[in-house]
This record gives C-alpha cells, structure tokens and sequence, in this order.
C-alpha cells in the first residue's frame, strides 16, 4: 500500500510539473507575440537584404562644335536617419540645439512649410528614430549644395543623419532644336532618336547596391556593398546648333504663316553627307508646333522634286539630251482614262526643250519622255531609279527610317497609267531624307554619300569610335548627264519656278515640287497640298544641300513648291551664306569642342582634387607633388608620371598654358606663345640642356 502510495505521489507531481511548463510555455507565446512582437518582428524585417540597381549616368550627346544637345542632371531625395548615433547621444543634444535653425532653413529654402511646420515634422521623425525618414523629393544640385551647409547637416552623415540619394533627369538644353532627331530615354514607352540608336552607348553599365529592410517595410542602404556603375560613353554628332536654329526658325516661320499641317527641312554637307541640321515639325490640337514626329524618314509621293530621277534616266540612256525638244500640250494630255495635267499654265510656246519643261516643271513633259521612251520596256525605267538607291533607305543612324516603294511591271498596282504618273513623281513613295540623298549627288559630281549624324562616340574626351564618311556610289551617272541635270536645276532659279527667289549675291540650284494629296476616304477632294524645294547652294561650289517638305492644310490659298517650300530654302541659304561671307571662309563649322572633358598633362594634386569632385574613377594612385600624363584605360582615367631633370627643358607638351609656362619660366626659359589650347609642340625638345638667356616657342591649339 505505502508502495502504491509513493508512486502515485510521483505520478501527481510529474502531472504537475508538466501542467506547469505548459502554462510557462502558453504564457511565453503570449509575451513573445502580443509584448514582444513588434521588437521581433523589426528584428525579422532587418534580416531581409537585398540588391537594388544603380543606374549608370548616361552620357552626353554634343553637337559638332561641343554644345550639349542632350544631358543628365542630377536630382536628389533627402532622407534622415534619425537612429544616427549623433542625433541620439546625450539625449539628443544635437537634435534639440539644431531644430529652430533648420527648421528655418527648410522654410526659407523651399517655402512649403513655416518654420514650425518643419519644426514638428522633424520631431515626429525623431520620436519614431524613422532611420529612413524622407524629408523632400527631387532636390536639384544647387539647393542639395547648399542644405549639406545647413544646421545639423553639416556634421555630416554619422552626426546629422542627413542621407542623399542620387538619381538624374535627362534634358534637352536646346528643347525644340532637333528634338525628335535627338529624343529622350523614356522609361515607359519606347525611345526614339539618336537616345535609341547609341543607347548601347550611352546607358553605361548598371551596378548594385546592397539593401536591408528595416521597419515599415522601408529599405536602407548596407554601406561597403555598393558596385560602382560604369557610367555611359559620349555621343559627338554631326549637327550644328547655329545651323539647326536657323533651319528651325525658317521652317517655323512658314508653318504659322501658312497653318500647314506639318513639315520637315534638311540640311546635308555635300561632300560628307553629314546632317548638319534636321528640323521636323507638326501642328498640335492648341495650334502650336512641336518636334512630334520625324516626318524627314516617313515615305510619301515626292511630286515633282522626282522629276530628277525621270531626267537622269532618259539623258543616261541617250534617248535625249537637255535640248530636245518636247511638247506640254497646253499643260494637259490624256493617257487611257486618267488626264496628266500641269499644276501651273504655261503661256507661251508649248514645243519647247527638256531644260526648260523641266524648268518649268511640266507633268505633261516629264509624262510623255516616260511613255515615249519606256513605254514598251517600263522595267528599264525601274532599273534607273533602282540604281539611284530610290528603292532602299538611306541607312541614316536613326530607327524608323519608313522603307520607299518602286513599283515594277509586277507589282499588283501597276496598271498602263503607273509609268507616265511615276515620271512626275506619283505611285512612288519615298522619303524627304531620299530626296535629298540624291540631289546631294548631283552636287557632289556624281558621288552619292550615305547621310549620317553621329561623328564619333567619346570617353573622358577621348575617341573610342570614329564615323566616318561613306560612299554609296561613286557615280550616278555618266558626267555628261551629270552636267545637263546641273544646268538643268540651275535653270530653274534662273528662268524657271523658283525664279522669284533668285539672290543676287549668289546662285543656287533647285527644284520646286507641288503635290496633290489624298485625305484617307475623302480622297482629292479636300485639296491638300504637299509644297517641296530641293537643291543645293552656291550653284558654282556646293556645300550645302537642302531640302523642304511641307503639308498645307485643307484648301490654303497658298500652296505651290516656290511659295511655301522656296522661301524656307531661301532663308535658310542666304543665311548660310552670310555668315561664310562674314568669316570669308567656305560655310563649313568645323568648330573644336569646348565643353568636353579635355584630358591634359599637370600637377598631380590639382588632377586628383579635379576627379574626386566630378567622381570619377581612378585607376591606381596619384602622387600629389608630381607632374602627370593622364589617359584613359578600361574606363578609368590612368596617370603616369613627367620626370623633370634639373637643368633641362620639361616636357609640357600636352600641358595647358598654365602649368607650362610654370614649368619653362621656372626652368629660367623664356616663353614665346602662339595660339590657344594646350601645347601641341614645342622649339625645345624636352630634356635639352638649356643655355643661358634662351627662349622656347610653344604652339598650342
């Protein structure tokens, strides 16, 4: 019994002890979630980390003459962490002493709030130590500079909690200039311009950033974990801003005057194909006009700027020359059911020469050479316009170049209509950039250049890759057919259409062009007109080529090729010309960059106060008391040291006018300067011993 008694009470007690641990356990979930929880779960929520991406700067695209024509600022949100050790010791002393003073910084600065207003938004983020706190969105450079002077601030990161996330916004400085040829990254929609063409270039590489979430689901950055970006390369095009804003400013002019639809001018260097200016423009709902669309690479019917093609092949052929005579009929001629008619009346003689129905842009004329001379072997008349690359594109660096259409004897269209309209430049469809592809030809003797607007892609000022001009066709034409189609599009400034533009300072050569065109399913029936004007000036030394397309509106009363395209034309040429008379030089602007980062030999110290403020990479170190040569390798800029020998003349070639003349006159040497830059030679070869009382001649450029 004593026995059962004994094993009992152990039985009771293990039963005991165990109810007691159960309800130890019960009562420490209890704490654990309802007392403890948040401390736990922040806790938790500081064990997730992970990485975030670090956009590269994206690099600059720069006219030719070193004007920004697109570029990234820089934008910064400021946070505070107010768990930083500096705001929280003795009981915040930091905080409490730098309040007033900050608070009426803010105010003053951003004018949002009061100074109260501040001042208890920045107590409500120290109650909570919020160690993320955001104070203000999207602050540019200036006032960031001058809030990392204000109270508290100032102390630094450690001390004053103020945090400053980086992040850029890409702007055009010009705006309007060559918008849409220039473009902007977009980060929801596609991109378009040069943005797309060279983002592989100028996007850099993107790097990491390590970051752990602390509470309210707010990360911060882990500091020593960041993988630095590369930042992107420079894009150096072809354009000229003084030239762009000529060209714009004509083409603007015309299209408020005329309220057209939309339009496009172009301007090419003959002998290059370089596109110094590209300027396009479309109405808006309010009125206005804005770089919408790049209606330079859409296709359309050219009229009777394609006029050219139609002589080029007959005269090549030998089929006729400039003074074979042709019959306009009056300005009307029936071809099966359809009648080709002359947008203008010719009074006078109607037997005239192929010069001058071309002169005055005869449909009839250019219809019935056509007929007469292919009407058996149409095919023939293809070949022609196929070898003056009228059935490809240009192959400019842009996307979205609108691919032409040439139609043949097997194409589902043709009909016994399509060769005669094809002659005048109807049932064809190419684009402006085209057009003016091939009267850049004839102004360049023959030699059709492949139009383009990149010259080169930069880093830290230095090449990596060079464009450089391409010939598509060394010829487009025999030189006889070369010479009549010159004196041919002469001719029409002269005694033809565009005779009312005439300059009597200079010539140009040029043809006008007026095309009816259809409005979807309303057809011809609204009257809308395209007004054209290709050619190129001065007649007797091309330089530039230029052509202009603009859409009228329904019904305008003024509509013709030498009255709404010509004085654009003229405007943007007589310009041109008067700023070459100006420098009495040929108009080419071949100016050197100025705004890029020149890469010059100096002092070592002055070169590393340079980089660490732009933040550029370093590759290895640089002695601050030495002279050094700078260049760029695996995107880093790299130095190597000048040895100076005492008693010998240094080495400043490569130098600025600065620190040379530092060195030389230092050295006992006196200095002769001719240009401006940095030192491109000098009389002394480096390391000569120098005599008594010399003097060194230094060149720079």
């Amino acid at each position: 019994m004593d026995v059962k008694k004994d094993i009992l009470w152990r039985v009771y007690l293990c039963l005991i002890g165990m109810a007691l641990f159960g309800v130890a356990i019960l009562v420490k979930v209890f704490y654990i979630q309802n007392v403890k929880g948040n401390y736990w779960r922040n806790m938790a929520d500081s064990l997730h980390t992970g990485y975030v991406a670090l956009d590269a700067e994206r690099g600059t695209i720069y006219s030719e003459e070193g004007r920004m024509l697109s570029t990234s600022i820089p934008y910064f949100d400021i946070r505070i962490d107010f768990a930083a050790d500096g705001l929280r010791d003795k009981k915040g002393k930091v905080f409490r002493e730098n309040l007033d003073s900050l608070s009426l910084c803010l105010s003053q600065m951003f004018g949002d709030r009061s100074k109260a207003g501040y001042a208890q938004m920045l107590q409500e983020g120290y109650k909570t130590k919020d160690r993320y706190f955001l104070l203000k969105r999207n602050v540019p450079f200036n006032q960031y500079q001058q809030m990392r002077a204000f109270p508290m601030f100032r102390l630094g990161k450690n001390k004053g909690g103020m945090i400053a996330e980086s992040k850029s916004k890409r702007i055009n400085p010009f705006k309007l200039l060559a918008n849409r040829t220039i473009g902007l990254p977009r980060e929801n929609s596609q991109s378009v311009g040069l943005e797309r063409t060279y983002n592989e270039y100028l996007k850099g590489v993107t790097g990491k950033r390590l970051m752990r979430r602390i509470a309210g689901g707010t990360y911060v950055p882990v500091e020593g974990y960041d993988i630095e970006p590369e930042n992107g390369r420079d894009i150096v095009t072809t354009l000229d801003v003084n030239m762009q804003d000529i060209v714009e400013t004509a083409l603007m002019n015309m299209m408020v005057q005329n309220e057209a639809a939309h339009g496009t001018c172009i301007l090419m260097e003959v002998k290059t194909g370089k596109i110094k200016a590209i300027a396009n423009l479309g109405r808006q709902p309010d009125g206005s006009y804005w770089e919408d669309m790049n209606y330079a690479l859409q296709v359309g019917e050219p009229g009777s700027t394609f006029k050219l093609a139609t002589v080029i092949s007959v005269l090549e052929d030998k089929f006729a020359t400039m003074n074979t005579m042709v019959n306009m009929d009056g300005g009307r001629w029936q071809v099966g059911r359809r009648t080709v008619f002359d947008s203008e009346p010719h009074p006078g003689p109607q037997n005239v020469t192929i010069k001058h129905a071309f002169e005055l842009s005869s449909n009839v004329a250019m219809a019935k050479l056509a007929v007469q001379h292919y009407g058996r072997q149409p095919n023939k008349f293809v070949a022609h316009l196929k070898r003056l690359r009228m059935d490809q594109n240009t192959g400019i660096d842009l996307v979205g170049e609108g691919h032409p259409v040439i139609k043949t004897t097997s194409s589902k269209t043709w009909s016994n209509t399509s060769l005669p309209w094809m002659a005048f430049g109807y049932e064809v469809l190419i684009s402006p950039l085209q057009t003016c592809m091939l009267y850049n030809a004839v102004a360049n003797n023959g030699k059709m250049m492949k139009p383009y607007l990149v010259n080169s892609v930069q880093e830290y000022g230095q090449v990596v890759k060079q464009f450089e001009p391409t010939v598509l066709l060394d010829s487009i034409c025999s030189n006889s057919t070369l010479k009549q189609v010159q004196a041919m599009l002469e001719g029409v400034a002269i005694d033809g259409t565009a005779r009312k533009l005439r300059n009597p300072y200079y010539n140009f050569a040029a043809k006008t062009g007026t095309a009816l065109v259809a409005n979807g399913s309303r057809g011809y029936a609204d009257k809308i007109y395209q007004s054209s004007f290709a050619g190129y000036f001065p007649a007797n030394d091309p330089q530039y080529t230029c052509v202009v397309v603009i859409k009228n509106k329904p019904h305008a009363l003024r509509f013709y090729g030498a009255n709404v395209a010509g004085p654009v034309f003229r405007e943007v040429a007589d310009k041109l010309y008067a700023i070459a008379v100006e420098k009495q030089k040929p108009m080419q602007a071949n100016v050197q960059l100025d705004t890029l980062l020149a890469l010059k030999n100096g002092k070592g110290g002055e070169w590393k106060q340079i980089l660490n403020t732009l933040q550029m990479p370093i590759n290895g170190t640089i002695a601050g008391n030495s002279w050094v040569s700078p260049s760029v390798s695996n995107r880093k800029v790299t130095f190597q040291s000048l040895t100076q020998a005492k008693g010998a003349v240094p080495n400043v070639t490569g130098m600025g006018l600065k620190d040379a003349l530092y060195l030389l006159e230092n050295a006992g040497l006196r200095v002769v300067i001719k240009g401006a830059g940095k030192v491109k030679t000098q009389s002394l070869p480096g390391g000569t011993k120098i005599g008594t009382e010399q003097t060194i001649v230094i060149e720079l450029s």
